[in-house]
């Protein structure tokens, strides 16, 4: 694991951390000494980690709410971390979600507008508004969460889904020039087929099982496989000379 103190005074913002690959990060920035905004989903989980509430009591951690399909729901977020930070060092754009598999000829504009919106147009909401405190962070970082399927395409009904990951690992590189004089770095990890309830909702157990059975590790991944790549990004002192790339987080499902 990393070093104790690889963040320590560090501000870093969380989203999509109610649960799995979000919920991880954050536990791991916390172990680095950082200071942790949270957005844990749209409405509070019927139960919290210890660790978390532990660090909720200490004030190192802050957790806040929001839906970022309702009207409003974004700015409400910027509000509250705008009122808790007065600088941001690391953003982690990771809220997003399937939604659903949607066949192509049956998808409603609602589907579609559904997905951009929670995978695509939330990221641009959220990073541009919280660029200005961005902007008085110490080597500011962003890394965003896109997916393997991104570059595969994924399986039937995720069109909408891959394509709008696609647009944010775009997003991300063409934001990495953009934002390198100004010393701020942009990267994104993609992570691979991750055992979490995303997995849980959207594949059914025989089509794991043929995933695990491609993957040279022959494995599937965990949230613990997937955190230590955002930290690693985040973290001037270990990727100071990175920026504009995607990580591939995915027991070698993609070996190019």
């Amino acid at each position: 694991m990393f070093h104790p103190s690889l963040f320590k005074g560090a501000n870093v913002v969380v989203t999509g951390a109610g649960r799995g690959i979000g919920l991880e990060v954050a536990r791991q920035f916390l172990d680095c000494g950082a200071r942790v905004f949270l957005h844990a989903g749209r409405a509070p989980a019927e139960d919290r980690p210890d660790f978390l509430d532990a660090a909720v009591t200490e004030g190192r951690a802050f957790v806040a709410y929001a839906d970022f399909l309702a009207p409003g729901g974004v700015e409400a977020l910027v509000e509250d971390i705008r009122s808790t930070f007065e600088s941001i060092d690391v953003l982690v754009n990771n809220a997003g979600t399937m939604v659903g598999r949607f066949a192509a000829g049956e998808l409603t504009d609602e589907q579609y507008e559904t997905v951009v919106q929670l995978n695509q147009t939330a990221v641009v909401q959220t990073t541009r508004a919280l660029l200005p405190l961005l902007r008085l962070g110490t080597h500011a970082s962003i890394v965003n969460t896109v997916s393997i399927s991104a570059l595969t395409g994924g399986s039937p009904g995720s069109a909408i889904y891959s394509a709008s990951k696609a647009f944010v690992s775009t997003y991300s590189k063409a934001l990495a020039r953009e934002l390198a004089p100004e010393g701020i770095r942009v990267n994104c990890v993609s992570p691979g087929t991750i055992t979490t309830e995303f997995h849980e909702r959207y594949s059914s157990p025989e089509k794991l099982e043929g995933t695990r059975k491609t993957i040279p590790l022959q494995r599937l991944g965990t949230a613990e496989d997937c955190a230590p790549a955002y930290l690693f990004l985040a973290a001037n002192a270990l990727s100071g000379y990175i920026t504009g790339q995607v990580l591939e987080v995915n027991g070698g499902q993609l070996i190019v």
